[in-house]
């Protein structure tokens, strides 16, 4: 009864809307920080369409390798979709309100899409250690029904480790309290605007960062360790420069997609130091980099794309 009478309807317990700022102390910057975010998401979506079409399109191109390359396309499509459009709707159009339910909607989807990324960029690591360390048994591990439960349980796991982020959140209350000082809405974000203990989002958010995303990154670099070692044995040097540079594309597709992202992610919640601008801009960063840079590195490094890539620009289909 006395919590029904200090909060006497649901919008003091949860707001109708929040209001997402920007970049804080930026504003008047907005207009022209907006062209290059919005150069690199025409791009981000331009390369990921072009690497889906000309996947589904070859049927030569029907390999594992290219198919979870296909998975890493769409996760980047979605990854950069889920807030791009409203971050330029706020720097040109001023348009900084978002619904509750829209702002939860955007943390899940945000943070599902993040995991699930990872999550394929872990089968890519394992796709290329059957290929090298276990070349003769490549097409039978990674069959066309193997590919597709590696890219169900990925899709999966992102949902199924998000989804306890909207309960934590749920339980919040935030007692009027509805400026979100980012472009975006995503959980620590949120959950620090409430007037109750955060604790519990705390642990879990770092629990889910280290145990998933974490191990995440442990398997990979063992994988490449792996690789690595098999790759030293080989006894032509042209074989092992073009293990090389597939391995090395991939390495550097790794370290852009997670170095800004654990930055950002413990930025929250040890990083005080760290001015809210550069933390804001990293935080955009880790989601539009790598879906801009990925077509790139995959494309220009792997034969076959490049030379698909080249007979459709010219005209030659």
């Amino acid at each position: 009864i006395m919590h029904s009478a200090s909060v006497p309807n649901n919008t003091a317990f949860h707001p109708l809307t929040f209001l997402l700022l920007g970049i804080p102390g930026m504003q008047d910057q907005h207009i022209w920080i907006a062209i290059p975010f919005c150069s690199m998401y025409i791009l981000a979506l331009v390369g990921n369409g072009t690497i889906l079409y000309i996947i589904m399109t070859e049927r030569a191109l029907h390999e594992p390798m290219y198919l979870f390359l296909c998975l890493l396309s769409i996760t980047d499509l979605v990854l950069c979709s889920t807030t791009l459009p409203k971050m330029l709707t706020i720097f040109w159009l001023r348009s900084h309100i978002i619904s509750y339910q829209g702002c939860l909607t955007q943390m899940f989807f945000v943070h599902a899409v993040f995991a699930t990324e990872s999550a394929v960029l872990l089968a890519m690591a394992f796709d290329r250690y059957v290929a090298i360390c276990r070349p003769l048994h490549y097409m039978s591990i990674l069959n066309a029904t193997m590919i597709g439960k590696i890219g169900l349980v990925c899709v999966i796991r992102g949902l199924l480790f998000v989804f306890p982020f909207v309960i934590l959140i749920e339980r919040l209350p935030f007692c009027g309290h509805r400026i979100i000082p980012h472009t975006y809405c995503e959980h620590m974000g949120i959950a620090k605007l409430a007037c109750a203990s955060i604790k519990p989002n705390t642990i879990y958010g770092l629990t889910v960062a280290l145990s998933i995303t974490g191990m995440d990154v442990v398997l990979i670099t063992t994988s490449y360790i792996l690789i690595l070692q098999a790759v030293l044995r080989l006894p032509s040097k042209d074989a092992q420069f073009r293990a090389f540079s597939t391995c090395g594309a991939h390495i550097c597709v790794i370290l852009v997609f997670y170095i800004p992202a654990f930055f950002s992610f413990f930025t929250h919640r040890f990083g005080h130091q760290v001015p809210p601008q550069v933390h804001i801009v990293l935080a955009n960063l880790y989601l539009l980099v790598p879906p801009v840079l990925n077509p790139l590195v995959y494309g220009i490094n792997t034969k076959q794309i490049r030379l698909r890539i080249f007979d459709f620009f010219i005209g030659r289909r």
